[in-house]
């Protein structure tokens, strides 16, 4: 009788097991830039100063963020937008004012260009009443519905078939809005994600489900929890998709302008890939071991804030000194707030109750 063939029974994930001899693998792979200037994606010169201040407002205010989060002032988790400023700001550019956007918990930066002030903003971290939630989100629920954000979500995934349900409602009403959807690559293999974009490709939603591929699944390389490309997911449910570089606004605005307005047109979804890259960890308790020095240094030189700061010179559409003066009142605006929050009111303890239900609650006797 044969010998029974002996196999060894692997489960090394096949990013890790890559003949590499242990090393830290380059967490994503990011696609060239456009090469079409502003003027060719039909935007003035003051639109790309915008663009510029719209990422440096959000690059500051998270960095002072960071500094009372480490004094202190406030508690709870704090997620940074840090070096993924190109996408939020492409993106709310390229679509209307009156479209939809809803998030993750990475979500200030959302918020500050949703219409969420420095000052409303820092009050939601320091947990008072002047926050945009009112005090009671928080940094993982920043919102502000009468600009059509709806809001950052702290469960992994879980935000995902609300997108689909407002793009239903605004297929429903008519009313031409298209819904964009903010996940990172973690949420990927969430069935809260396949099961909404099965039913979106069979009612023909108009919403761009776009995964915030930033390199890192909390600790884990996205290539160690996923197989294949994750743009190709879309394959399984015969949807439109598209991938490309996250780290310049131009090119996000290019691609999130197309899409926005072939899903306006035709009411079918799309699953986007925008791949970028934060430079911090996944949230502040993140020491942040699963990377090298070498490997932040050089997405680093693609930072997205420096790139539109260096073509607005370059193209002399804005002198250094000019931009200088834009960052100083950011700057101020943003120390103004930090002190705005510190000397705001805690919400009262009635305000436990506001906010949880459409009508006039029923309490029981709770003597």
């Amino acid at each position: 009788m044969a010998k029974k063939k002996e196999t060894e029974a692997i489960f090394t994930p096949i990013g890790i097991d890559s003949g590499n001899n242990g090393q830290i693998e380059k967490s994503v792979e990011l696609p060239d830039p456009t090469d079409k200037s502003h003027k060719d994606l039909g935007l003035s010169d003051d639109d790309v100063v915008h663009m510029f201040e719209q990422m440096f407002l959000q690059r500051r205010f998270e960095e002072r963020a960071m500094q009372q989060y480490q004094k202190g002032k406030f508690g709870g988790f704090l997620h940074l937008y840090i070096g993924q400023e190109a996408v939020s700001t492409g993106t709310v550019n390229a679509l209307n004012d009156d479209d939809d956007i809803i998030t993750a918990y990475r979500d200030h930066g959302w918020g500050l260009l949703r219409g969420v002030s420095p000052k409303s903003g820092m009050s939601e971290l320091f947990g008072k009443a002047t926050g945009c939630s009112k005090g009671k989100g928080g940094s993982m629920h920043f919102a502000n519905v009468e600009e059509h954000f709806w809001g950052g979500y702290g469960i992994v995934g879980g935000h995902i078939p609300i997108g689909g349900g407002i793009a239903f409602a605004n297929k429903y009403q008519e009313n031409d809005r298209v819904t964009a959807t903010f996940f990172g690559d973690g949420a990927v293999d969430q069935g809260s994600l396949h099961e909404t974009l099965n039913m979106s490709q069979l009612w023909k939603l108009p919403c761009i489900y776009v995964v915030e591929n930033n390199g890192y699944s909390m600790g884990t390389a996205a290539r160690r929890h996923t197989v294949n490309e994750i743009h190709e997911r879309a394959k399984g449910y015969g949807m439109k998709s598209a991938v490309f570089n996250g780290m310049d606004a131009l090119t996000v605005y290019e691609n999130m302008k197309n899409i926005a307005d072939e899903v306006r047109k035709d009411s079918m979804p799309w699953f986007v890939e925008i791949r970028t890259y934060r430079y911090r960890g996944h949230s502040m308790s993140d020491p942040q071991k699963y990377r090298t020095k070498d490997e932040l240094k050089k997405y680093q030189e693609t930072d997205p804030v420096e790139r539109m700061k260096s073509y607005l010179i370059d193209e002399k559409i804005a002198k250094k000194k000019d931009l200088e003066e834009i960052e100083q009142r950011i700057e101020d605006e943003i120390l103004e707030a930090i002190e705005f929050a510190e000397n705001a009111d805690f919400p009262e303890d009635e305000a436990l109750y506001e906010d949880m239900f459409a009508d006039t609650p029923h309490f029981h006797d709770r003597k």
